[in-house]
């Protein structure tokens, strides 16, 4: 039984899965929308929520934790210049979810990710 097991698996490793979603939240905070499958989204959304909070300190530490996910070094400046500032009054909810289609070779459904202004 999975109980108080969160996180979806996706059926990789969890090297890789921890790769996918590492990517994931680095092409968000660079790009500011992204589109990817409805599961990946609302796993997204978890990792984002959390990086972003975790800035909000602006601290040594939190540079620290936020290098763990983030794998760009730029996207992290711009993380702690930009985002930090936008987000600084608002205590979550950085993310929006918008359904978009479905893919036609295997039909899953694709959403827009994208980060609220």
């Amino acid at each position: 039984m999975r109980h108080q097991k969160s996180g979806r698996k996706f059926g990789r490793p969890a090297a890789q899965r921890i790769a996918l979603t590492r990517n994931l939240v680095t092409a968000l905070l660079e790009h500011g929308r992204i589109e990817t499958t409805e599961a990946r989204a609302k796993e997204l959304r978890r990792w984002v929520e959390r990086v972003i909070t975790t800035a909000k300190a602006d601290d040594l530490q939190a540079r620290r934790l936020v290098a763990r996910t983030v794998t760009k070094r730029d996207v992290a400046v711009k993380l702690f210049s930009t985002y930090v500032a936008r987000y600084q009054d608002r205590p979550g909810g950085y993310t929006r979810i918008v359904p978009r289609r479905v893919r036609p070779g295997d039909g899953a459904p694709l959403c827009l990710v994208e980060l609220v202004e």
